[in-house]
């Protein structure tokens, strides 16, 4: 089971500028606001794929779902 702790951490990790919210308590559902000038001219589907990376396998698996909010600075 992951923490909301632990999955801002690996976003971090993957993406050391974005500043990075994420809630959640049950163990299993999540939502994650990740800003990040990585995103700029990404498309929202290629700024989440960004996040998905960094979060590896735990996505679908630890992860069982993530709501994404993600924009630039």
């Amino acid at each position: 089971m992951m923490t909301k702790e632990q999955i801002q951490a690996l976003i971090q990790a993957g993406l050391p500028d974005a500043q990075v919210t994420v809630s959640g308590d049950d163990g299993q559902h999540f939502e994650a606001e990740v800003v990040s000038a990585q995103f700029a001219g990404k498309m929202p589907v290629a700024q989440h794929r960004l996040v998905y990376a960094a979060l590896g396998d735990k996505m679908g698996r630890e992860i069982h779902a993530l709501k994404l909010k993600t924009r630039t600075p």
